[in-house]
Order: structure tokens, then C-alpha cells, then sequence
């Protein structure tokens, strides 16, 4: 629990110091840091890059030396205490002299787990876990990472444009554009965000993607995935021409004919053999792949039968959708999910969460269904 409203300050400034680090630290945790004594900021810092120093190393070398008996220091995320690629955060906080630890969330993966907690309990420090508003702010920040902890199976935003009577395409499958431009370079932050773009072989083969972030800054591109049954996605597509360069895998059933995998993987492709009796089975058979491939978030683009699947495997996190001013009708127009769906409106999926603002010319509809 937080005891002032003074601390509720500082956690909140560690919060949105760890934003800085997002699309940049995959596969660990955003994080970020503040050192406080009486009241006076001493250091910020935050995780800034994958094997770069933690955000708590950051903020005590922002200190400059200065002795840090008696201080604070805020974190997002509960310090962790394992040997990786930089040492315990938990060793650098004992040796600063800093007798108070404030953490806004935990850290649910096996290795950790409030065992950095525990460490700096039995060596004398004061440590205090928020609740409340602040710490589901935190936990938000990390939510692939906090998923693939539980369930080793990466976080899924699905995003889909569609007009005001929910279409997404005409009934000839024509879709380019519904969202208007400024809405479509927002969906290129987002893939920059995440470390996967997801699209079914219908896409692939409609509109020969390269399924890049093109936008400026970006320091890592998503790994492509598309779901493709049997084989289909041609070696002369854009995304086996770059598959040496940008990482490419391919979802494909055991109906796929071998002659097509051997192909793909000899062009460098990640050919994914997903099990199951169904398409959500197979949906999550594949992102249980994934995940062993420290796939911790990936963005949904598929078209309505892919995210149908997706849907009927209750594998769908968040829904981001794009609402155009245009009216298409028609009988056989696409919705934006198909699949199986549910039979009462009682077994619907209800989102926790509900945000709307404009984008460009769109509205912005932003649902939250499941939170980690």
C-alpha cells in the first residue's frame, strides 16, 4: 500500500518513465525508476535497450555518486534478483545504501515472483507493493510480457478497420482503404510496438504485404507470421523475398504438402506445423510456438475468418477498431469476425475496459477483454 500521496507521484513519474522503453527491450518487461530522498528527485532512469542496464542501475548511476543512505526508489516493476545479461537489480539496490523500495507491480515469471521482494525484506529494506488504480496502470505496460509468464502463449491486440455499418471488405473482398492514412500510421506504431504482425493466407496473397513498420525510429521490425494451412504463400512473395533479412514464419496444418514447406523453409522460412482437431485448436497450438520463440505480444491483422479463429480460441486480449464515416451494405460484405462465434447474447464476450477518441478522419474504438 501507498502511504502519501507524495509516493503515488513519484510511482506514477516511474510509470511513465518505463513508456520509453516500449518496443525497444523485447523480450523483457518495460521498467522505469526514480530515487528520491526528503522529497528531492536524486536519479531517473528506465530500461532502454534489450542487455542495456535495468531502469534501477539507470537511476542509481543518474545519482552521480551522491550517497543514497535513506533514500527511495520507485519502481514499475518489482526488482528482479536473477543473473541475465546485467546483474541482480536487487545487488545494485543493497549496494546504493537505498532503504526503501516502492513497486507499482509484480513480476509473475517463475525466476522472480516476489522473490526480489523477499531478498530485500531480509536484508533490512523497507518495501511497499501499490494497489489500485496505479498498479493496474503499471501492469498494462506489460501485458505480453505478463501473458507469455502465465501461459507461455503471446498477447494478442486485434486491430481491423471497418465503416459505419461494420463492414471491413465489399462482398468482391475489396477493403483498401476503409481507415483513413493518419489511422493507418498509428497501426505502424503499433506494429513497431510488438514483436509479431499475424496475417492469414487470404491477405498474403490479396495484397502481397511485406508486413513491415514504416515509420521513422524504428529500431526492430516484427517478425511476419502468416496462417497458411496448406502451403500456399508463393516463394515470389515480398515476405519470402525478405524472409533472410526479416524474420518470417509460416503456420501451416499437417494437410500441407511437403514438396510447399520444403520450398518455404529453403528460402529461409520458419515453417510452424500447428496441431489440433479445429482451427482454434490449431490457432493455439501455433501461438504456444510462437511463444517458444519469445513471441511475448503480437498484433492481429487478419481478415474475418483468421480472427474468427482467433476469437473462438479466447485468444484475443484487446480490440482495436478503426470506424470509417463510409457505409458500403450488401448482403455478402464481411464482417469483421467470423468463425463459430457464440449462440446467446449471455455468452458474449464483454470488455473490461471501453475507450473512444479520433484518429484522422476514423473513431478509435479500443476494448480491453482479458487483462494479465
Amino acid at each position: 500500500m501507498l502511504r502519501t500521496q507524495t509516493d503515488h507521484a513519484f510511482l506514477a513519474r516511474a510509470v511513465e518513465l518505463a513508456r520509453r522503453g516500449v518496443g525497444r527491450v523485447h523480450p523483457n518487461p518495460v521498467v522505469g525508476a526514480v530515487v528520491v530522498r526528503d522529497g528531492d528527485v536524486l536519479g531517473e532512469g528506465w530500461h532502454d535497450d534489450f542487455g542495456g542496464p535495468h531502469a534501477e542501475v539507470q537511476a542509481i548511476a543518474d545519482c552521480n555518486g551522491q550517497d543514497l543512505a535513506g533514500a527511495t526508489i520507485y519502481v514499475s516493476l518489482e526488482p528482479c534478483c536473477h543473473q541475465g545479461k546485467t546483474p541482480p537489480c536487487t545487488d545494485a539496490i543493497l549496494a546504493a545504501g537505498i532503504t526503501r523500495v516502492v513497486v507499482a507491480s509484480d513480476d509473475p515469471t517463475e525466476k522472480a515472483a516476489g522473490r526480489g521482494l523477499g531478498i530485500l525484506r531480509d536484508e533490512g529494506v523497507e518495501v511497499d507493493v501499490a494497489d489500485g488504480e496505479l498498479a493496474a496502470r503499471a501492469r498494462l505496460l506489460n501485458q505480453g510480457f505478463r501473458k507469455h509468464a502465465r501461459t507461455g502463449r503471446p498477447w494478442v491486440l486485434f486491430k481491423s478497420a471497418m465503416t459505419l455499418d461494420g463492414k471491413v471488405a465489399t462482398a468482391t473482398g475489396d477493403s483498401k482503404w476503409i481507415s483513413s492514412e493518419g489511422s493507418r500510421a498509428l497501426a505502424h506504431q503499433w506494429r513497431a510496438a510488438l514483436d509479431a504482425v499475424v496475417v492469414g493466407i487470404g491477405t498474403a496473397l490479396a495484397d502481397d504485404p511485406q508486413l513491415t513498420a514504416r515509420i521513422d525510429g524504428v529500431t526492430r521490425q516484427p517478425r511476419r507470421v502468416v496462417f497458411d494451412s496448406t502451403a500456399r504463400l508463393p516463394t515470389s512473395s515480398k515476405l519470402v523475398a525478405d524472409a533472410s533479412e526479416l524474420p518470417l514464419s509460416v503456420v501451416v496444418s499437417r494437410a500441407a504438402p511437403r514438396q510447399a514447406t520444403d520450398a518455404l523453409e529453403m528460402a529461409g522460412v520458419d515453417v510452424i506445423v500447428a496441431t489440433g482437431e479445429n482451427e482454434p485448436a490449431r490457432v493455439r497450438s501455433a501461438l504456444t510456438q510462437l511463444g517458444e520463440r519469445d513471441i511475448h505480444a503480437l498484433l492481429l491483422e487478419g481478415g474475418p475468418h483468421l480472427a474468427g479463429a482467433f476469437f473462438d480460441a479466447g485468444e484475443i486480449d484487446e480490440v482495436r477498431l478503426f470506424l470509417a464515416p463510409l457505409l458500403l451494405g450488401g448482403r455478402a460484405a464481411r464482417d469483421p469476425l467470423e468463425g463459430e462465434g457464440v449462440e446467446r447474447i449471455s455468452e458474449a464476450l464483454r470488455a473490461l475496459t471501453l475507450d473512444c477518441e479520433r484518429s484522422g478522419e476514423d473513431v478509435l474504438i479500443k476494448a480491453r477483454l482479458k487483462e494479465w
